[in-house]
């Protein structure tokens, strides 16, 4: 994925894709009293009312994932983090019925080892 601002995911498991369109980042403490970052999305698709999903991000469970995989904490990285649970939240259809939604530290660990890796070159 190139832009994890605005987006397609899916298919679903019913054969729809999904448009989706990031709304704001920005940390929880202020707003729930939570140490994660919130992530929020609008998602549509037709026949279907545009939904709000909120991506949280644990801020121990980030800073533990960046070490892991030597890349700086940042907001781009944070929006690909959630703009990747997003995707698989539409495919699988797991936790679509709720509009917060917490990402765990493995699921946070393999997002960003897909973004940090290095192609591996085949050499004869």
């Amino acid at each position: 994925m190139d832009n994890y601002r605005k987006f397609q995911a899916g298919p679903d498991p019913f054969g729809r894709t999904w448009s989706v369109e990031f709304q704001w980042m920005q940390t929880a403490i202020s707003i729930r009293h939570s140490d994660s970052i919130d992530v929020k999305y609008f998602i549509t698709t037709a026949g279907e009312d545009r939904q709000e999903k909120v991506v949280a991000l644990p801020h121990p469970d980030l800073l533990a994932v960046c070490s892991q995989v030597s890349h700086p904490l940042s907001d781009p990285f944070c929006l690909k983090l959630a703009g990747m649970h997003i995707a698989r939240m539409i495919e699988s259809f797991e936790d679509m019925d709720k509009t917060l939604v917490t990402v765990s530290r493995p699921e946070l660990l393999h997002y960003a080892q897909s973004l940090t890796e290095k192609p591996q070159y085949i050499t004869r």
